[in-house]
């Protein structure tokens, strides 16, 4: 009798204190709570994504303002990935998951700042004219000083940016653990492509009011700062999140969960790893780049429209994504068919490069346009909504930021090459195109008499090689992507599987695992 009571007492005493763990809930798992912190951190990303395409709609003003050539240009692009390429990435997956995500979103952010500060100055009247300015002048002559300091500064922002990036995916996986991770995921990416349709959108009516295109990058360098007080306001909220999960930033964590240098060679001996890094390189190679010459790609291949209009139809690129990546997350979450949407999406890319390389030329129809950037849209939806939801399906927690760290690092090095190569295309393929030659000319004349350039005036360059070149990343791309779907069916990775479901059955398995 006594044991059963006992018995029965330790059963009441258990069922207590799992009633009360079941009871106790943190900031993460109120609604509230969790949707404000992606919006801060969203935020700060979304003024980023404006930073990156400041100077992308004004493409066809620097030559005859800043004395930009393709080339130049080419290379300030690359500019934001040379040193992410050169190992800052790597270092900075060790910074995310021994520091945490406050400690690096707030020096990600900084950064970003920083690197925005010296490419304003780069720019500006008050760099013009300085010991500086004579000294960066008197080597690499074809390179202006002004975008060689500007390409300083843009590689400074791209440390930050890159490491902003990554932080803000392992942050929404902190936050989004077994919840909506894929819808949130989506809406960030979003939110940060509207800034891309915001700057498109007011980049070339502040140029224009101003008369420079110095200003723009002046009101998307304040934007920075508020960046980053949105991430510090985060870092409020995860901080008290962690004190009510009973962890600190980086959690506690045992000797055998706890992050090590040696995990780094497991991630790059990983073959799926490969795979989703390649096609990632290779899908991204076909987008980034592409908006920093899209503009002036409408522009040259629709004809007689100014760069104003041809801004306001690019505009257009990431609204279809943000429309439907709401819509795809919450399918992700619920319906799964990860690995399926990314063959679509690179299908979609393909067909619209095409387009845009012999279609357009030919009709010079606006209509087409239109379309054909908003279907690129859908396209840039499907990928990156199925991509980096799925890493941590793949990649262990404890080296989930190295991992996307290192993902980012193998696609910045083809962000890195692809628009210099582009540029260099540029200016080989149209060395002897007749057109292009004769308004060279012209604009030489006219700085050599100090007259400025009208400004309807644009150089009318030939895309089509450089679009076929955009093409075939995606070709690429598809391939990997057919591949990682026939992975996913050998090895069940769970890319095709719902993401609510999958999160329940894994802290299932953890939960058996630790009983045993």
């Amino acid at each position: 009798m006594t044991k059963a009571v006992i018995i029965h007492g330790n059963q009441s005493i258990y069922s207590h204190k799992q009633m009360k763990e079941t009871i106790k809930q943190t900031l993460a798992d109120k609604a509230w709570a969790r949707w404000t912190a992606l919006i801060l951190i969203a935020s700060m990303m979304f003024f980023a994504y404006m930073f990156v395409d400041v100077m992308a709609p004004l493409k066809s003003l620097l030559e005859p303002q800043l004395g930009w050539n393709s080339t130049a240009y080419g290379t300030y692009r690359s500019s934001e990935y040379i040193l992410n390429v050169c190992g800052f990435l790597i270092i900075a997956g060790f910074i995310l998951d021994k520091s945490g995500i406050r400690f690096t979103g707030v020096l990600s952010a900084s950064l970003m700042v920083t690197g925005a500060v010296i490419k304003l100055y780069g720019i500006s009247d008050w760099f013009a004219g300085t010991s500086l300015e004579q000294w960066l002048n008197s080597w690499w002559t074809s390179m202006p000083a002004s975008a060689k300091m500007a390409s300083f500064g843009f590689m400074i922002f791209g440390c930050g940016c890159e490491m902003a990036g990554t932080t803000v995916s392992k942050a929404i996986a902190k936050w989004f653990k077994g919840k909506e991770m894929a819808l949130a995921m989506g809406l960030e990416m979003a939110i940060a492509r509207l800034g891309v349709f915001a700057i498109f959108s007011i980049s070339p009516l502040i140029a224009a009011s101003m008369g420079t295109v110095v200003a723009p990058v002046a009101f998307c360098t304040a934007l920075l700062a508020i960046g980053l007080i949105c991430y510090c306001v985060f870092c409020v909220l995860d901080t008290r999140y962690d004190r009510q999960a009973g962890k600190s930033d980086d959690a506690e964590k045992s000797d055998e969960d706890e992050f090590k240098a040696s995990d780094i060679a497991k991630i790059f001996s990983s073959q799926v790893f490969w795979i989703v890094a390649l096609l990632c390189v290779l899908y991204y190679s076909a987008i980034f780049p592409f908006q920093a010459y899209g503009a002036e790609m409408l522009q040259c291949n629709i004809g007689d429209i100014s760069a104003q209009q041809a801004s306001n139809i690019f505009r257009w690129f990431p609204i279809g994504a943000a429309v439907i990546t709401v819509f795809l997350g919450n399918f992700l979450d619920r319906k799964g068919k990860g690995a399926t949407m990314l063959i679509y999406g690179a299908l979609l890319l393909i067909a619209c490069h095409l387009v845009f390389a012999f279609v357009l030329p030919a009709t010079h129809s606006k209509v087409i346009a239109y379309t054909t950037i908003v279907v690129l849209g859908v396209s840039f939806a499907l990928v990156p909504a199925a991509l980096w939801p799925s890493v941590p399906k793949i990649i262990p927690e404890k080296v989930l930021g190295s991992a996307y760290c290192l993902i980012f690092w193998v696609q910045n090095i083809g962000l890195c090459l692809v628009p210099l190569l582009i540029g260099y295309v540029l200016d080989s393929v149209n060395a002897g195109n007749p057109i292009v030659q004769n308004q060279l000319a012209q604009l030489e004349a006219w700085k050599a008499a100090g007259t400025e350039a009208p400004e309807d005036f644009f150089i009318h360059y030939d895309y089509t090689v450089p679009m076929i070149i955009f093409a075939g990343f995606g070709v690429l791309a598809l391939f990997f992507a057919l591949y990682l779907k026939a992975l996913d069916k050998k090895r069940h990775f769970g890319l095709e599987a719902p993401n609510i479901k999958a999160n329940v059955q894994t802290e299932r398995a953890e939960a058996e695992s630790a009983e045993e």
